[in-house]
């Protein structure tokens, strides 16, 4: 398992072994042991869930509060995705910058994020499946979002591709209005959920 840290401190790319052989490919994209020994901490289990996409959907950005907050490691089980990181935690070195990583059954490639950053992604194929490992259950009253074409962002959203955004996606607020309007995550609240290994 290679483990990359993103640009956007507590997100992380997982390259995990993949095993081939006349059958097909065998991949752990989640060892506890390797897991803990990059972040810090193990994943704690809340909700497992999948969404299936059509080229050009765009999802998120989406967040919830902290605390519980929910912690997510994405992987794409079929098709292809561009899966995005933005910092969302007011008060943190990164905040408002974001990284992207492509995620497709190919690569076996995953993403981590830790509680108070956002996520998006969007589908590059028809029937891209993108499988979640959640640290918290689902709790609508917690969750929020922020536009995903916000200007102030600059996703890397391709532009060869017609979007399709829910109305709660494309009503949501910039970064800038969701700050002020204290909608957004405190950096060191979210460091005190996983105090770092200095």
């Amino acid at each position: 398992m290679k483990v990359r840290e993103l640009a956007v401190s507590g997100a992380y790319e997982f390259s995990p072994d993949v095993h081939r052989d006349e059958r097909g490919a065998f991949v752990a994209h989640y060892t506890e042991a390797a897991f803990t020994a990059a972040v810090g901490h193990p994943l704690r289990l809340g909700q497992n869930h999948h969404s299936v996409s059509r080229r050009g959907t765009v999802r998120g950005v989406h967040y919830a509060d902290v605390p519980p907050g929910q912690a997510k490691m994405v992987t794409c089980t079929s098709g292809e995705l561009l899966d995005v990181v933005v910092d969302l935690r007011v008060g943190s070195p990164t905040y408002g910058h974001w990284d992207s990583v492509r995620l497709d059954p190919v690569s076996y490639r995953a993403v981590y994020l830790e509680e108070g950053l956002g996520h998006a992604f969007i589908a590059l194929r028809d029937d891209t499946v993108a499988a979640y490992l959640n640290s918290a259950e689902y709790n609508p009253g917690a969750e929020h979002e922020i536009n995903p074409f916000d200007p102030a962002l600059g996703l890397p959203w391709p532009t060869d591709l017609e979007y399709l955004v829910s109305q709660r996606d494309r009503n949501a607020p910039g970064l800038a209005e969701a700050e002020r309007a204290g909608l957004l995550p405190s950096y060191e609240v979210c460091r005190a959920l996983h105090p770092r290994r200095d």
